[in-house]
C-alpha cells in the first residue's frame, strides 16, 4: 500500500526501551521538535495516546499507540539535493512554493531523500538564511500526491508566527477536489478525524478523533463526478480525502480511500484516464495568510497541473471545456 509518508510519521507505538518515560520528552526526542512545542500540542489536543488525551507528565508504556499532529521540523543538517523548485514567492522570512505530485514534504520512515525539505536544503545552501536560532521548519504538510501550494518559514520568528495562524484557523486553504457521484449542493463537513482502528496507517471519522472542518461547493457537474471547491478550516491528515469517502464521493484516483469506485466507472475513457492519473484528483489551489513579520495580506494560487486538467477533459467529455 503506498502511504504518505507524514502521516505515518505521525503515529508510532511506543518501544519497550523507552518505558517510563514522560510522553512529552519521549516525543520531543523522536520528531526532533522542542520539548515546549510538544507541550503546547498536548494541552491543545494534538497528541492522543491509544485515542486519549492526556497530560505531558504521562509515562509511556510499551505498546502505548502514539498519534500526534506535530510538523516535523526543516533540519538545517539535510542532505542538500538540487531537485526543481518551483518558487511563487521569497524574501527573508517565507517562501511559498508549487509543490509537484509526487513529492514527499521531509524525510520520515522510509524515506530519507528526494524530498521538497532536501531541495530546501540545496536552494538555501546548505543553511538557512536569516539568523536562526533553531531550525526553522515546515509549517503544514501535503500528502505526497496531492499538489499545490505551500508555505515555509526560514526563521524562527516567522515559524512561531505562522504556526499560529495555523493554530487559530486564521490560514485559508482553498483545493480543487473531482470526486464520484454527483453532489447535491455545497455543504459543510464537521466530522472528527481519528486514527482507523483496524489500519493505523490510516485515518477515519472517528467521534473521538480530533475536531475537522471542510466546506465545500460544487465548480462543475460531470455527469459520474463532480469537481468541487474545497476550503478546510482545519488541517487534520488526509483531511479532505477522509471527509469526501465519509459522505459517499471520494476524491477520484485515491488507491486508499476510493472505496472502490475508480473500478467502477462505465466510461472506459474516463477509467483509462483515472489509470493514466496514478493519483488522487486534489490539488491546493490558493493559500492566503498575513506575512509574518508585517501582517500584510499574502495570497498564493497554483493553476491545475496538466496531468490533473487531462483527466478532467476526459469526464468533461468532447467538445466541453474543463
Amino acid at each position: 500500500m503506498d502511504m504518505d509518508a507524514a502521516a505515518e510519521a505521525n503515529w508510532c507505538q511506543v518501544p519497550a526501551a523507552a518505558a517510563g518515560a514522560r510522553l512529552d520528552a519521549f516525543l520531543a526526542e523522536r520528531l526532533g521538535v522542542s520539548r515546549a512545542r510538544v507541550q503546547r500540542a498536548i494541552a491543545e489536543g494534538e497528541v492522543r495516546v491509544n485515542g486519549r488525551v492526556l497530560r505531558s507528565s504521562y509515562r509511556v508504556e510499551p505498546g502505548d499507540e502514539i498519534d500526534a499532529e506535530i510538523p516535523a521540523p526543516v533540519t538545517t543538517d539535510l542532505q542538500p539535493e538540487d531537485l526543481p523548485l518551483t518558487i511563487l514567492f521569497e524574501d527573508e522570512a517565507i517562501i511559498a512554493l508549487d509543490k509537484p505530485a509526487g513529492q514527499v514534504v521531509h524525510p520520515a520512515a522510509g524515506v530519507a531523500s528526494g524530498t521538497l525539505a532536501n531541495a530546501l536544503a540545496f536552494h538555501f545552501g546548505g543553511r538557512y538564511p536569516g539568523g536562526a536560532t533553531r531550525r526553522p521548519g515546515i509549517v503544514h504538510r501535503l500528502d505526497r500526491d496531492t499538489s499545490g501550494v505551500m508555505v515555509v518559514a526560514k526563521t524562527d520568528v516567522a515559524l512561531e508566527r505562522l504556526a499560529e495562524q495555523f493554530r487559530a484557523r486564521a490560514v485559508e486553504k482553498r483545493y480543487i477536489a473531482l470526486v464520484h457521484g454527483d453532489v447535491v449542493g455545497a455543504g459543510v463537513i464537521d466530522a472528527p478525524i481519528g486514527r482507523d482502528r483496524r489500519n493505523r496507517l490510516k485515518m477515519t471519522v472517528d467521534p473521538a478523533g480530533r475536531p475537522a472542518r471542510s466546506g465545500y461547493a460544487v465548480s462543475q457537474r460531470l455527469g459520474a463526478a463532480t469537481l468541487l471547491d474545497v476550503r478546510i478550516e482545519t488541517g487534520r491528515t488526509h483531511q479532505i480525502r477522509v471527509h469526501c469517502a465519509h459522505i459517499r464521493h471520494p476524491v477520484v484516483g485515491d488507491p486508499l480511500y476510493g472505496l472502490g469506485r475508480d473500478r467502477q466507472l462505465r466510461d472506459m475513457a474516463q477509467r483509462r484516464a483515472v489509470e493514466r492519473l496514478g493519483r488522487q484528483f486534489l490539488h491546493a489551489a490558493q493559500l492566503a495568510f498575513a506575512h509574518p513579520m508585517d501582517g500584510r495580506p499574502m495570497r498564493f494560487s497554483s493553476p491545475l497541473p496538466a496531468d490533473l486538467a487531462a483527466c478532467l477533459q476526459a469526464f468533461a467529455g468532447p467538445g466541453e471545456s474543463a
